[in-house]
């Protein structure tokens, strides 16, 4: 350990006398150079190896088993040279020499670079260590405490301590990181500026965000003062707005203000990644006014600031406004590259205006752009969405010409398409083709092919499909097996439904509770509620929790076979269980109650719903309206009404004519006949169920002569009489048509 001490010094002293001198202290080896066996940049560090092989021409040495290290430090020290010092790994050396002796002598051999400015070659070595300590299941916390020189020269361990951050932020051991830079801190040395914004980015990439905000705390406060790196990393942290966290716009807005404050001038970088916060919040016309007055300040700029703008306004429909962008942008001097043109043909394509997004590219190849597939796909996808299938067929085969390589997305757009225009035949020949260029489709090529099938009742070559998907390790997701079973529903076969999703499961497809709702509404419309009731166990034994949706169609199912009790004992369950009934199972409750006339008990059903914040829809209010028509109590279905009209409800011929009938039956015909002319001037056209409630009001209050002259009215307009309408003029009904 004195040696080793003793060499420390030694180093220290030579490297000063040298530097002082002007000598050339660093030996450059076209093959043993540190940075060209790294080939990569400082800040980009590959993740840890432990197991790397440096690619450069060595002398290995043959070094016995029981001899030391020194002799190999000493000639790092005099030599300096990258191909000596790694002519022995750090694994090998702590398994012949043994690690508390291997790690003494690499810490000098660290220490040795880092005096001598050899950052690089520190970096490696450090590299390995940590690699060792990971695999070994060391503490790389303990690096901080072996790396730290004499207490008397804690500053030359600072060069040391600033690498020692990068290769830990660089691969992803942020806490350790963090903890070197605490303890340098506390140590009272002040890490370097670059090594802190090295930290600070991977912080950010990893999205820790409460580290991120202490450390630029921590920088603002005791140093090393941020610069205008430093700020912009923080500026690309509140204007990413991604995994989870939403854009800051205010907190980028004093990061900017504080680059100014400061009097460092901010990067093209920086006014860039502000700008695209900016659009990213919807504040387009803002970013656009931001560039003008930054044009007028003479700031840099450059085509991702006008970029971000006009994808902005394309985001936002307003595709013209981004065109204007565009010529501006030329105006200003600064050529637009593919990514401006191909935003813009995107925006045209999906409003429908293909011919637009044709003659952008064509100004493209005009200003020898070439565009790529990305702007040719968003003219397929546009073809597509309009249902031009040949053209788009036709732009496919003159891509491949081109020398274009199609990629999964533009096979994806045809199958869709054609699967949209249910031309089968050729989305599937699509999908062989695809398979045979050796590109994987993906979960949603197969989910357009089964989708297509089984809207066209061919459920068989839909299961065709589903196996190819299986077997080639394409997960479906539960929309593309919902999908399937409804089908089975639909066909009746509610068997090998419950086979399928059983066989599904076993293999580790997650299904939903819209599956199993799938098979719960066919059985209650089979009128076999039981056997529906009975499913809700099974999906619990499957680790499928019942929703909302699987309660609502069991109470309308049996509410529709009219067991109420059964109806309201499944309501009571889904309460006691914490799921929260939504507007369809409380409209079913209203309907349910109304029918039995028990309308108490329907009001304040209706009530609890607007309680729990619900808005009642039209058919909830008709439910009640109805209800408080067929016992009688015209004012509570008047003022509900009202309250529907206010609530900008429209109601509907069904609505109209239950409140005539509530007022003819209780012989108030003139607001019948109110409310039958109201309906007309909405709009609403009355149903011969209409015509034929107020002829009876009429008929029963004598009133023949009228009651004829709506029944003319009613066949002048088309509505054709039925047989009630006939039978309430006490008219024979017509014998039928003979041949």
């Amino acid at each position: 350990m004195f040696l080793i001490r003793c060499l420390g010094e030694s180093a220290f002293l030579l490297t000063t006398l040298l530097f002082r001198k002007r000598c050339l202290f660093r030996f450059h080896y076209a093959t043993a150079s540190a940075l060209l066996l790294e080939n990569h940049v400082f800040d980009e560090s590959p993740k840890l190896d432990a197991n790397v092989v440096v690619n450069a021409p060595i002398n290995k040495l043959r070094i016995r088993k029981k001899t030391k290290l020194f002799p190999f430090v000493v000639r790092v020290f005099k030599s300096l040279n990258w191909e000596v010092a790694r002519e022995i790994r750090f694994s090998k050396a702590a398994m012949r020499y043994g690690f508390s002796h291997s790690i003494d002598s690499f810490r000098t051999i660290i220490h040795i670079f880092a005096l001598a400015g050899m950052h690089m070659e520190v970096h490696a070595l450090l590299r390995d260590i940590i690699g060792y300590y990971n695999k070994a299941n060391y503490d790389p916390f303990e690096l901080f405490s072996t790396f730290l020189d004499s207490p008397h020269h804690m500053e030359r361990s600072a060069h040391v301590f600033n690498v020692l951050i990068k290769v830990f932020a660089s691969n992803s051991m942020l806490e350790n990181a963090v903890d070197v830079f605490v303890r340098v801190k506390r140590i009272g040395l002040e890490p370097d500026i670059l090594a802190c914004n090295f930290l600070l980015k991977c912080l950010v990439e990893a999205n820790r965000m409460e580290l991120v905000r202490s450390l630029f705390e921590e920088l603002k406060n005791s140093g090393p003062s941020p610069n205008v790196f430093t700020h912009t990393i923080m500026m690309n942290f509140y204007c990413k707005g991604d995994l989870g966290q939403q854009v800051d716009i205010d907190q980028a807005t004093e990061i900017l203000q504080e680059i100014e404050r400061s009097g460092e001038s901010p990067t093209m970088v920086t006014y860039s990644t502000y700008i695209h916060g900016l659009c990213k919040v919807g504040c387009v016309e803002f970013a656009m006014n931001f560039i003008r007055n930054l044009r007028y300040r003479n700031q840099p700029l450059n085509h991702y600031c006008f970029n971000a703008v006009i994808y902005g306004f394309c985001h936002k429909g307003e595709v013209f406004e981004a065109l204007k962008v565009l010529e501006e942008m030329k105006s200003y001097g600064i050529s637009p590259d593919v990514y401006s043109y191909s935003i813009l043909i995107d925006g045209f394509c999906k409003k429908g205006d293909i011919e637009k997004g044709l003659s952008l590219i064509q100004e493209m190849e005009l200003y020898n752009i070439k565009p790529s597939l990305v702007s040719y796909t968003s003219v397929l996808y546009g073809l597509c969405k309009s249902g031009l299938m040949n053209e788009t067929l036709d732009m496919f085969w003159n891509l491949g010409s081109a020398g274009f390589e199609y990629d999964q997305t533009v096979y994806e757009i045809l199958i869709y398409g054609f699967c949209m225009q249910s031309d089968m035949d050729s989305a599937s020949e699509l999908l062989e083709e695809m398979l045979s260029n050796d590109l994987v489709p993906t979960a949603f090529n197969f989910h357009c092919l089964i989708q297509g099938f089984c809207k066209l009742g061919f459920l068989d070559k839909a299961l065709e499909f589903l196996n190819i998907m299986l077997q080639g390790g394409v997960v479906p997701d539960a929309i593309t097996c919902n999908i399937i079973v409804d089908s089975y529903c639909r066909e009746g076969r509610l068997k090998e439904a419950l086979k399928l999703m059983e066989e599904l499961q076993d293999q580790g497809i997650k299904l939903n509770s819209y599956t199993y709702n799938a098979v719960i509404n066919k059985l209650c419309k089979e009128r076999q509620s039981e056997k529906a009731w009975e499913l809700l166990p099974w999906m619990l034994k499957k680790n499928v929790l019942p929703g909302v949706v699987n309660y609502t169609t069991l109470i309308d199912g049996f509410a529709k076979q009219s067991n109420l009790k059964k109806a309201l004992m499944i309501y009571t369950r889904m309460l006691k269980l914490g799921i929260t009934p939504n507007e369809v199972t409380y409209t079913i409750l209203i309907n349910i109650f109304c029918h039995k006339k028990k309308m108490y008990q329907a009001h304040e059903i209706f009530k609890e719903m607007m309680e729990k914040g619900l808005e009642p829809d039209k058919i909830s209010y008709t439910s009640l309206i109805a209800g408080f028509c067929s016992v009688g109590d015209m004012n509570k279905a008047s003022a509900l009404f009202k309250e529907m009209l206010r609530k900008e409800h429209l109601p509907n011929v069904i609505t109209y004519t239950c409140l005539i009938d509530g007022f003819c039956k209780s012989n108030q015909i003139d607001m019948a006949n109110s409310v039958f002319d109201a309906m007309t001037r909405n709009g609403v056209v009355p149903d011969v169920v209409t015509y034929t409630v107020l002829i009876g009001g009429y008929y029963k209050r004598g009133n023949i002569d009228k009651a004829h002259e709506l029944f003319d009215e009613m066949k002048a307009k088309g509505i054709l009489p039925d047989d009630i309408t006939h039978i309430v003029l006490r008219l024979q009904v017509p014998p039928p048509m003979m041949l």
